[in-house]
């Protein structure tokens, strides 16, 4: 294949005289042949497998596999999990409430809960705080809940409610539309704890979400805590606690503190004596390899 240029001025012939004293150059086309109807080769890429170096052309030589020292750890594909439909509980998800029964639940000393369940809603009437009937540590949790649409009381008297994580550790549930009280304990805190970073309160009356990963405290074996537990809370699809460090067990009067306690606790919802409605509550377990820090990166090339 031949390009040809024209000839350039007195200057620029100097420097590339070989060039234009003859007027044209003569390029060879690199040796790689394609079947008709196919494209070209591109750049080798990294393969959805193993890190490994691939030809991104079916059917092309490529040199052995190489795994990619670059990329870190897992090695294997992560499992799918169905994240079903929009707000709804994915695949690997344990319902606690469909709508249907309290059958994941129970009151006090397990007996059987009387929280009135009618059209796919759970209402505290008074009657009890619950809790499941199986026990969870790390974990994803959605719950969806309600304040009256009549709105009674004031402060920490209105729309009063509470998740309780291993029974000892409370997201706040209020009704915080224009209404106030200590910020530590509005919705969205982490009760007496930390306030939320925003208040994301609708309506009374109107269905609110809470979207939370909770990871438990670690204890040593002398019964000291080796990691606190920490929060994130999404109220109504806004960040309002952001990997918070959980200070000890909820505490109504004096600072928290922790005692040591079972890695896997249930999880309650607090009968704080307002008629609090509930829906489409699910939870999934955490299961989580050791994490990949900055420092374990670096010191592992």
């Amino acid at each position: 294949m031949k390009i040809c240029f024209p000839v350039a001025s007195s200057s620029f012939a100097t420097l590339v005289s070989s060039v234009l004293l003859l007027g044209c150059v003569h390029y060879e086309e690199p040796a790689i042949y394609v079947s008709p109807g196919t494209l070209p080769p591109k750049h080798p890429r990294l393969s959805s497998e193993e890190g490994l170096m691939t030809n991104s052309v079916p059917g092309m030589a490529t040199s052995a596999p190489k795994p990619n020292k670059e990329l870190p750890p897992p090695s294997t594909e992560p499992k799918m999990a169905d994240p079903g439909l929009p707000g709804g509980p994915p695949s690997d998800a344990v319902v606690l409430f469909d709508g249907k029964d309290l059958s994941k639940w129970q009151g006090a000393n397990g007996a059987e809960p009387k929280w009135e369940v009618k059209d796919g809603v759970a209402t505290a009437n008074g009657t009890g705080s619950l809790s499941t009937k199986d026990s969870y540590g790390d974990c994803q949790l959605h719950i969806e809940w309600a304040t009256p649409a009549e709105v009674k009381g004031e402060g920490q008297g209105r729309g009063n409610s509470g998740v309780y994580f291993q029974g000892r550790y409370e997201v706040q549930i209020l009704d915080s539309y224009t209404n106030k009280t200590y910020y530590h304990g509005q919705a969205g805190s982490v009760y007496k704890q930390h306030a939320p970073l925003v208040n994301a309160s609708r309506k009374p009356g109107e269905w609110q979400t809470y979207d939370m990963v909770f990871h438990a405290p670690r204890f040593d074996s002398a019964g000291k805590v080796s990691r606190p537990g920490t929060f994130t809370v999404l109220h109504n699809g806004v960040l309002v606690q952001d990997h918070v460090e959980i200070l000890g067990t909820t505490s109504h009067e004096g600072r928290p503190k922790y005692s040591v306690h079972p890695s896997a606790l249930p999880l309650s919802l607090q009968d704080h004596g307002n008629p609090i409605r509930f829906r489409n509550i699910w939870l999934r377990p955490l299961q989580h390899a050791p994490a990949l820090t900055y420092e374990r990166f670096e010191n592992s090339n």
